[in-house]
């Protein structure tokens, strides 16, 4: 497996994950010469693949390796889940687009994988009968932090989530809870896919 580039990431647990999982798998065929190339890539249905460097950011700024539970909104091709499988203890992931929600279920149990619970759903709602979560991974840019995950966020526990309309600069945002209180911290500019919603919560 070629080496990824993955700047200052410095969290020895989240590096081993990166090493552990072959971004190959989750990368279109047509697009296998790069890989792992430091940049995002299509996988079709107007969807992306994140770019490695963005991928290790999010997972070591929740501490994906002390968490129990995760929850991933937008399971998209699949790569992130599969670096929080690697350190979590079990991660439940939502992914809105049936195809690719099943094409991502199929790649990561042929890849051996048995902490991922999937759904194809609205991840606004989150996952409420399995909250809470110690981390929350939401993998699309939304305007506003969906109030039901910060219901399902545990005490202690992180998201990371990027917040921006599409087509305007994002960032990606740190949310923590303490003591029931929740502090915001803006980290890095980005560009993600929008949230994507069903018609009828659109209404």
């Amino acid at each position: 497996m070629k080496e990824l580039f993955l700047r200052e990431i410095n969290d020895q647990n989240t590096l081993k994950a990166m090493k552990a999982v072959d971004r190959k798998h989750f990368v279109p065929e047509k697009l296998q010469a790069i890989a792992y190339s430091d940049s995002a890539l299509p996988i079709g249905q107007g969807q992306s693949i994140s770019q490695p460097y963005i991928v290790a950011y999010m997972t070591s700024t929740v501490k994906a390796g002390d968490c129990r539970k995760v929850l991933e909104i937008g399971t998209g091709s699949g790569y992130q889940t599969a670096i929080l499988a690697e350190l979590a203890r079990e991660v439940f992931t939502i992914e809105i687009i049936h195809n690719l929600g099943i094409k991502a279920k199929s790649t990561l149990e042929r890849l051996g994988y048995k902490n991922i619970h999937f759904k194809i759903a609205d991840g606004y709602k989150g996952w409420k009968e399995m909250a809470p979560f110690d981390a929350i991974v939401v993998t699309a840019a939304i305007q506003d932090t969906p109030p039901d995950l910060l219901d399902q966020l545990a005490e202690n526990g992180r998201m990371i989530i990027p917040l921006g309309a599409a087509g305007n600069t994002q960032y990606l945002v740190l949310i923590e809870k303490k003591t029931g209180r929740f502090s915001y911290k803006r980290k890095l500019a980005v560009r993600f896919v929008p949230f994507t919603r069903t018609e009828s919560e659109d209404k």
